[in-house]
Formats: C-alpha cells, sequence, structure tokens
C-alpha cells in the first residue's frame, strides 16, 4: 500500500470550508412516503438491465426516515457546510401541482437540524431527479422544462429560503446530457448522440432563470456545479488531438463558456448544430455567479474513434494510472485536477468567480456488511491526494474557497446501484446501519488541523 500522501495545510486560506455531500435519490428511500411523484430515476431503475445489480434506492440509507443520524455524522465529522440536494418530486409530485408541505417539512427539518449543529445548509436544487412527466413531455429537450424549474425554484426558496441560504442550482448538466440523453447510460435512458445537445442549453437556462429566483428570495450565494475532467490526448498524433479538443468542448467547455463568457464555443467548426438560443437566454445564464461549483474525479485520455464511429473520439485507459472500483474508466491521478484548476484560472481569468469543489470521492470495493472499523487506506490516499492538489492550484493563485467530499454517505450509485461505495460512511443497505469508516475518522482530524 503506497504511504498517504500528505497534506500541506498552510496553504489553504484563513476561512476555507470542508465539506461532504449527498442526493436526495441516492440516499431518502421513502419512494412512496407522503405521496413524492415518480421521477426519470423511478423510471429507470425500473427498466430491467438498466442497473447493474438490479437493485432499487429502497430504502437505502433511508436518510427521509433518518436524517437525524445524518447530522450527527455531519457535526461528529466537524463539517462546516453539508451538501444534500432536494427532490423535485418529493415537494412538488406534479410539474405545476401544488407544493406538498409533508416534503418541505422534511427539508426544514433537516436544515433547522444543521444550523443548530452549527452546520452551515448547502442545498443542490436540481440533482437529476426530473418529474417523469416532464419527461414524457420531452424532457431536457424542451425548453418548457427550464420554465417549470423555474416555479419549482420558486416555490423552494419561499418555503425555505429563510433558513437554507446557499444554493446550487443544477448539479452535473453533462452527465445529464451527455450520459442520459446521448448515450443512455443514465436516465433518462435515451440514446440521441448529438441529437441530445438541447438539452445543455435548456439546462443552463433553467440555471440562470433559478439563480435570478433565488437571488430575489435573498439567498446568500448561488452558483451551478459541473462535472469537469483534464483531457489528455493518447499520443501527440493530430488525430488524437483533435478528438480530445472535440471531448473536451462536449465535456467542458460546452457547459463552462456560456456560465463564464456568455457565449458558446464554436459548435460549426466541429460540425455540430447551434443551441437553441432566443433572445435574453445568454445574458441569463453568465448573470454572475457567487462561484462555480467543480466536481472532479478522474482525467480522460481520449483517443480518435475508428473509422466509422458515429462519434469521433474514444476513451481509452490512462496509462500508469491506478484506478478505483470502476477501474480504467476512473483513473487516480490528483495532479490532473491542480492542472484543470489552474488552465481554469488562465482560460476564464477574471470572469471565473471563487471556485467550489462540490464532489471528489472514490468507490473502492467493499463488504456489504460492515463487521468493524472498514480500514479505507486507498480512499484515505485519493482524498489526500486530491486535497493537496487543490492545495497546489491555491498556491498558483487559483481562488478555490471550498472542498467537498463525495460521499458522506454510502449510497445507491445510480446505474451501478449498491456495488460502488463511495462514504466516509459503510451503509447496511438492508438496515440503514451506519459506521464511520477510516476515512471519516481521517478527514476529521484533517478538518481540525486545518482550523488549528
Amino acid at each position: 500500500m503506497p504511504p498517504t500522501p500528505a497534506v500541506d495545510l498552510g496553504v489553504f486560506p484563513r476561512g476555507f470550508r470542508w465539506s461532504a455531500a449527498t442526493a436526495a435519490f441516492q440516499i431518502e428511500g421513502s419512494r412512496t412516503a407522503d405521496s413524492r411523484g415518480r421521477s426519470i430515476w423511478d423510471d429507470f431503475v425500473d427498466t430491467p438491465g438498466a442497473v447493474r445489480d438490479g437493485s432499487t434506492a429502497e430504502p437505502g440509507p433511508d436518510s427521509y426516515r433518518r436524517w437525524a443520524d445524518d447530522v450527527e455524522l455531519a457535526r461528529a465529522l466537524g463539517l462546516d457546510r453539508y451538501r444534500f440536494s432536494i427532490s423535485w418530486t418529493r415537494v412538488q409530485p406534479e410539474p405545476g401541482a401544488a407544493p406538498r408541505r409533508e416534503g418541505l417539512d422534511y427539508y426544514r427539518r433537516l436544515s433547522d437540524a444543521l444550523l443548530e449543529a452549527g452546520i452551515t445548509p448547502f442545498a443542490t436544487l436540481y440533482h437529476w431527479d426530473l418529474p417523469a412527466a416532464l419527461e414524457e413531455r420531452g424532457g431536457w429537450l424542451d425548453r418548457d422544462t427550464a420554465l417549470r424549474f423555474e416555479e419549482f425554484a420558486g416555490v423552494v426558496a419561499e418555503a425555505l429560503g429563510d433558513g437554507i441560504r446557499h444554493w446550487y442550482t443544477i448539479n452535473e448538466p453533462v452527465s445529464t446530457s451527455l450520459q442520459g440523453y446521448a448515450v443512455g447510460t443514465l436516465a433518462p435512458g435515451r440514446q440521441l448522440l448529438f441529437g441530445s445537445l438541447p438539452t445543455v442549453h435548456h439546462q443552463l437556462l433553467a440555471h440562470g432563470l433559478a439563480q435570478r429566483v433565488l437571488r430575489q428570495s435573498g439567498a446568500a450565494e448561488v452558483g451551478i456545479v459541473n462535472n469537469h475532467t483534464l483531457v489528455r490526448p493518447a499520443s501527440a498524433g493530430e488525430a488524437d488531438q483533435l478528438a480530445a479538443g472535440v471531448y473536451d468542448l462536449l465535456h467542458n467547455r460546452l457547459f463552462a463558456d456560456p456560465v463564464l463568457t456568455g457565449d458558446y464555443p464554436d459548435l460549426a467548426a466541429f460540425g455540430l448544430p447551434p443551441m437553441p438560443v432566443r433572445e435574453g437566454d445568454l445574458a441569463l445564464i453568465a448573470a454572475p455567479g457567487d462561484f462555480y461549483g467543480v466536481n472532479f474525479y478522474n482525467p480522460t485520455t481520449v483517443a480518435a474513434a475508428a473509422e466509422g464511429s458515429p462519434i469521433p473520439f474514444e476513451i481509452v485507459p490512462t496509462p500508469g494510472a491506478a484506478v478505483t472500483g470502476f477501474g480504467p474508466e476512473w483513473p487516480i491521478v490528483p495532479e490532473a485536477l491542480t492542472e484543470l484548476l489552474v488552465s481554469f484560472r488562465d482560460r476564464y481569468g477574471d470572469r471565473l468567480p471563487p471556485v467550489v469543489i462540490g464532489e471528489n470521492g472514490a468507490s473502492f470495493p467493499e463488504p456489504d456488511v460492515a463487521t468493524g472499523e472498514i480500514a479505507d487506506a486507498d480512499r484515505i490516499g485519493y482524498l489526500a491526494g486530491h486535497i493537496a492538489a487543490v492545495g497546489r492550484a491555491v498556491a498558483a493563485g487559483v481562488d478555490v474557497r471550498e472542498y467537498t467530499v463525495w460521499s458522506l454517505l454510502d449510497n445507491f450509485e445510480w446505474a451501478d446501484g449498491f456495488t460502488q461505495r463511495f462514504g466516509l460512511v459503510h451503509v447496511d443497505h438492508s438496515t440503514g446501519t451506519r459506521t464511520p469508516k477510516r476515512s471519516f475518522h481521517w478527514y476529521r482530524t484533517l478538518i481540525e488541523e486545518a482550523r488549528s
């Protein structure tokens, strides 16, 4: 086992925040409780073969009923902030319908308890659980979904905005567009390839609309968070370099450019259709955020696709890199995070607001039942390496304000079901029993040392 990378906490500014995250569909369970409406993820998990182990999200950590346990874990960990998401379908089972008081009361109890524990609630308004009724009308391919999201933001802001004042609007629009609509490995499971591109614009528009609503309601901090990756060509060859450029455009620039510069990159140069932009859209999308959220897990090595492929690139293993429980798909290269953050600073300059690392973490094989403390040295090494990488970016002049571990709890890992465990806390998904892993205690100690 390689030694745990050293972390120079001295480079982090005073007041730097330490956080951990979860998402509603992955931890809450209680699909039928209080008439939670049906989302695209309910449809996805009910599709035979869609989820790797055939599992559903029930009961999982059962956080809808065990929210107090989660707050106590966050308090014991010493978090500055706890990132969680608000289920659209638990609050508003049908788009446009009256909100469900029971759902709003749940998030009120959670946020009030966090505040009482000295932890800032940092809520995500949309973490992939689109109401199924909206998907039936076109989902994120349809501009109307952005308008319905604006309404949902208003409902939540009015009911909860006095207690929750820090917000992520949309989580990882790239994952929804590319995996959900382009290749179908995530909900809603469509396989439209480049026909999925309108979902990019409609999600970014939804962000702009929601940000405006939340600001008007008195929010202290609002921003979007996307999954970003450092793209590396597989070789110095022209074909691989071009393929990497296309992938970087699709995964990174297509989402960051309009938010940070007010315009999309030149899609026509890559043979792609224009976005369905209407007058005023880009001004909304590019309205300055209080932060820019970056979720980072791994770099991506890209090669030119074989002749005849419907897409011009292929993701290939990263040479010499260790991997997480996902295998070659998730290489471990902490220095790639430093390089990514510095590249954002260089590309966007003073248009880049303070950066928040909204998710960073790793899954490794672990037992379903914990008979004692899980000695997850691989996870500790991953987290230490990436926290050190953030520190190097800070030392290089990147204004990073917060680091967030994904995840506080082992949870339902989307299409991988319960086969992947990201948590600082082990969860027995048959009983809900929570057992802090060694990484939990390591992160708590790091937070304590950072404050000393």
